[in-house]
């Protein structure tokens, strides 16, 4: 079993119905599938591949291996002692608009500049997308995220997974589902590790060059009143190989109030009666802080408290 494979450029022309019915499918059934043809070069994603390596190799590679990390992994391991639990076999950076950037490495903060102004195009094709397959306004995804006067958050995390001696001893991620709206991934095209959880089974999402890999978080959960789902997944450790994983989250504004699309929303006369509570995307965050390896459905009750 295989997560869709979609070719985006269909979108355009004779087969547009049949596209959107398959992203429809991997949105309402798989709540993860992977694009293809999706307007972003092959020749800039090398880049990406290139710089993020080098990077890594150059400012993060040494300090990883020297980690107290790795240290607890070793002890734990001639110990004989149980499982390391809470942490993560995650080197990461995340890259925002207005933060500080990896510097040393030439090119890195202009590619990755490059390629997040193009990934955040191909994010708002996306989402018109996902408008139109739930009967939606244009836009109104988007416009829901902006909040009153905010533009929605747009942050890239730079994850490496290095090859790990106990993999058996550590999780590469833990499994969780995405706090915010659309993810979109460009992960490493020879290592595998991402998994998703598909009917009770974990399912590999194959690597696939040249590819972005889309999934719907919590916040798009809410607003389909549920049609759309944010899916459980995670990274595992592996002996071999340095996996490389780039995930762009747009998000809402922190300030934007979140609630399934009066569109959406069927014989229901109170806002008790909703699976699904209207709150503040900030609250949100509040609480999936602190439970974001824990089931979603107490953190809608949560904010429905607040």
């Amino acid at each position: 079993m295989a997560i869709p494979v979609i070719d985006f450029s269909k979108l355009n022309g004779g087969t547009r119905a049949e596209t959107l019915a398959q992203i429809a499918n991997g949105c309402e059934e798989w709540g993860f599938f992977q694009l293809v043809n999706h307007g972003i070069s092959e020749e800039l994603l090398g880049r990406v591949k290139k710089v993020s390596s080098e990077w890594f190799k150059l400012e993060r590679e040494e300090n990883f291996k020297n980690s107290t990390l790795v240290k607890k992994l070793n002890e734990l391991a001639e110990t004989k002692s149980g499982k390391l639990e809470n942490v993560d076999w995650e080197d990461v950076v995340t890259l925002l608009d207005d933060n500080e950037w990896p510097a040393q490495t030439p090119g890195f903060k202009e590619t990755m500049a490059e390629y997040r102004s193009e990934l955040k195009k191909l994010a708002a094709k996306v989402m018109e997308v996902m408008d139109e397959n739930l009967g939606l306004p244009k836009g109104y995804i988007k416009k829901a995220f902006d909040g009153e006067g905010d533009d929605a958050f747009f942050g890239t995390k730079v994850s490496h997974y290095p090859p790990c001696s106990h993999p058996e001893l550590v999780n590469g991620l833990r499994a969780h589902t995405d706090a915010g709206g659309v993810i979109l991934l460009y992960q490493d095209d020879v290592v595998g590790g991402l998994q998703i959880l598909k009917d009770g089974k974990w399912i590999d999402v194959q690597p696939l060059p040249n590819s972005i890999v889309i999934n719907t978080g919590d916040q798009v959960e809410v607003l389909s009143n549920g049609r759309y789902k944010s899916v459980w997944h995670r990274i595992l450790a592996a002996p071999e190989g340095n996996r490389r994983s780039i995930a762009s989250f747009y998000n809402p504004s922190l300030k934007a109030t979140i609630s399934p699309a009066p569109q959406l929303v069927e014989n229901v006369k109170e806002e008790v009666d909703q699976v699904y509570p209207k709150f503040m995307f900030g609250d949100y965050m509040s609480v999936y802080a602190e439970q974001k390896f824990l089931p979603k459905e107490p953190r809608f009750q949560a904010v429905r408290a607040m």
